[in-house]
């Protein structure tokens, strides 16, 4: 029985804020852990491999690394450029954010594909009128028409839309009728849907260092990255045996945002108006691949050794979810093959434990057990 040590997450290491959309997997929770383990290092710069809504990177770089951060993701790519390359103060956005939330609204292809009615006099707890599921209101898919169509006519730099789309972004998700993903619609209205978009300027500092921000495949990546330590959160894909590996696709859960950085208005299909290239048979990524390979290994655990192998960092942190145990066996091994394990770190949420191992082996019975994280630190 290993040693348990009761640790609040606020109280374990001083931690940046940081902004993000909701988001499957998120690990918000996890940033004091990945910080307090990153410092053993020493490491002065970081490769955020799959850096998602980029919280993880926010925090590395406003606790004081350089960060490359990368995703497949566009929207990943917008928010890393908002966060990790602005140069300029909260207040020389301002203008732009006031003049983006005084345009009229307007009906466009967003509100003719994602805007559902409410009926006069309805409000909490409405159900949507039209018979349909939609993830937004009209009133608010009609500002967004706007906005986004004026972002484009502004011809903005690169950092300055960025922020402008972070910003949309952000409002959206605050007035959504979602569970937190683009695949499935509430059939009723959430409390939050009936609030009006209104767009803020995100939380943003002045970057001292030249951060990073790449947008590809993580082996793509590698040949791009000169940083001390890697930090990897992988997918991995469902535990659910019941589930198809195919329905765990994050192309899928937030092809919006995709649509809304790129405003490409492209061909929909489903009861969730998803874009063509976010179906199963498109947007696959090994990451997510939940099968075995002609060897009889799982197809993501071979791309995580892969990975392991190749990336030219002296430090790793990986971190893993008891939600993908179905792989823990094979998983262990690759950390073992690949790498001197220097610490791991079990985080139970629920409870707000931590515990800690130095055997590769003490943490497979732990991962029978729900809501449970880990965090492994290798030495290459």
């Amino acid at each position: 029985m290993m040693q348990e040590q009761a640790l609040l997450f606020d109280n374990f290491v001083e931690t940046p804020s940081t902004e993000g959309i909701k988001y499957i997997g998120s690990k918000l929770k996890l940033i004091p852990y990945i910080l307090e383990l990153s410092k053993k290092t020493g490491a002065k710069s970081v490769f955020d491999g799959f850096s998602g809504s980029t919280r993880v990177s926010q925090a590395f770089a406003k606790a004081g690394y350089r960060v490359v951060s990368n995703d497949i993701s566009e929207w990943s790519k917008i928010f890393g450029t908002c966060y990790l390359r602005n140069l300029g103060n909260l207040w020389e956005y301002q203008s732009l954010i006031d003049h983006l939330n005084s345009l009229p609204p307007e009906d466009g292809w967003f509100t003719k594909n994602y805007g559902g009615d409410v009926k006069a006099g309805e409000c909490d707890n409405a159900i949507q009128s039209d018979g349909t599921k939609k993830p937004w209101q009209k009133k608010n898919t009609r500002k967004l028409d706007a906005i986004r169509k004026e972002i484009d006519a502004l011809s903005l730099d690169e950092i300055s839309k960025s922020v402008a789309l972070t910003s949309l972004i952000l409002a959206l998700d605050e007035v959504d009728s979602t569970i937190g993903h683009f695949v499935s619609y509430l059939k009723n209205w959430s409390l939050r849907s009936f609030k009006d978009l209104r767009l803020k300027v995100p939380q943003l500092w002045r970057n001292e260092v030249d951060n990073t921000v790449l947008h590809g495949d993580v082996f793509d990546s590698l040949s791009d990255i000169d940083t001390d330590l890697a930090y990897y959160d992988p997918p991995y894909g469902s535990n659910n045996e019941k589930m198809p590996p195919s329905r765990v696709r994050y192309a899928s859960y937030y092809h919006l945002w995709t649509t809304i950085c790129r405003n490409d208005e492209p061909p929909l299909f489903g009861r969730a108006f998803r874009r063509e290239d976010t179906s199963d048979k498109v947007a696959v990524s090994v990451f997510e691949e939940f099968r075995r390979n002609a060897c009889g290994k799982f197809i993501v655990v071979d791309a995580i050794d892969r990975l392991l192998k190749k990336t030219p960092c002296e430090w790793i942190l990986l971190s893993y979810s008891s939600g993908g145990r179905a792989t823990a066996k094979e998983l262990n091994e690759v950390i073992r093959d690949n790498g001197e394990l220097v610490d791991t770190l079990a985080i139970e949420y629920k409870r707000n434990v931590m515990a800690t191992m130095k055997w590769t082996n003490e943490w497979l019975p732990e991962v029978e057990k729900p809501n449970r994280e880990f965090l492994f630190l290798l030495q290459k």
